[in-house]
């Protein structure tokens, strides 16, 4: 009886291991699937590299933190308004009221101040006083912008003073008269005219081109200069940059006029 026990429940060597590989697959098939789950999950966390958006914010995360400016130092300076002086240099301080300085529209900090007078208020800024520096620590600013900016801030807060005005523009006449610099209006006309003037977009006349300068040019240089300045047909006042010195103008304009086969 023992016996046959014995031979019905003995497993030969092909069901142990059939009975091995059952047990081992549904671990392994476990596995498998939360592999799978997991890969799935990362593939849709991808970062977006493709699109504008992600591109933008990739070149904003490279960008330097310092970038160098080319400057004209013989280009006429463009002074600041008080309220740009104010919002470049003042605010840092004068917004919260930092290191004592009046608080910008706060009438009763600057009731004092005001009473001592524009004079004396101007004179302060540009030499300094207590806490603030000379010019409000930029020394690039003049005079003129530094009383701007004090007539600004003070008339915020209650003053009438008469901040001064910008000197008027020298009359294109005048401005024409002096004779322009080719060399100079080469980089102007690079950075400002060639959008049009180097393929001739919107009638504009070509670089160079003689035929298409020649009736413009027999006008004589102060009008081509005119037009420039105005604006003509197609073409707007300083070709769209209102920015742009009337120096730097009548250089781009002689630079153009020489290229044509013209004199100044």
């Amino acid at each position: 009886m023992a016996d046959s026990h014995a031979k019905m429940t003995q497993a030969n060597p092909q069901e142990v291991i059939i009975s091995v590989v059952a047990g081992l697959l549904a671990p392994l098939l476990a596995i498998f699937l939360v592999v799978q789950l997991v890969l799935g999950i990362q593939d849709k966390h991808k970062p977006d590299v493709s699109s504008e958006a992600a591109q933008k914010a990739t070149l904003a995360r490279i960008k330097p933190f310092a970038q160098l400016a080319a400057v004209d130092a013989n280009a006429p300076k463009v002074e600041k308004s008080g309220q740009e002086v104010y919002d470049a240099v003042c605010t840092s301080c004068h917004a919260a009221g930092a290191l004592g300085a009046p608080k910008f529209n706060n009438k009763g900090d600057w009731g004092p101040r005001i009473g001592q007078g524009y004079d004396t208020l101007i004179k302060h800024a540009i030499e300094g006083i207590r806490q603030m520096p000379p010019r409000g620590g930029d020394g690039d600013l003049s005079d003129v912008e530094v009383a701007r900016a004090v007539a600004y801030m003070a008339n915020a807060a209650g003053a009438n003073f008469k901040a001064p005005e910008a000197a008027p523009a020298a009359p294109a006449a005048a401005v024409a008269a002096v004779k322009p610099d080719a060399a100079k209006g080469k980089l102007v006309y690079e950075s400002n005219c060639a959008a049009c003037h180097a393929t001739g977009v919107a009638g504009a006349p070509k670089a160079g081109d003689k035929a298409a300068w020649a009736a413009r040019v027999s006008q004589g240089y102060a009008t081509l200069y005119d037009h420039a300045l105005k604006g003509i047909r197609g073409m707007p006042a300083k070709g769209g940059n209102a920015d742009l010195p009337d120096a730097d103008l009548a250089n781009a304009v002689g630079y153009l006029v020489i290229e044509a086969g013209g004199k100044l």
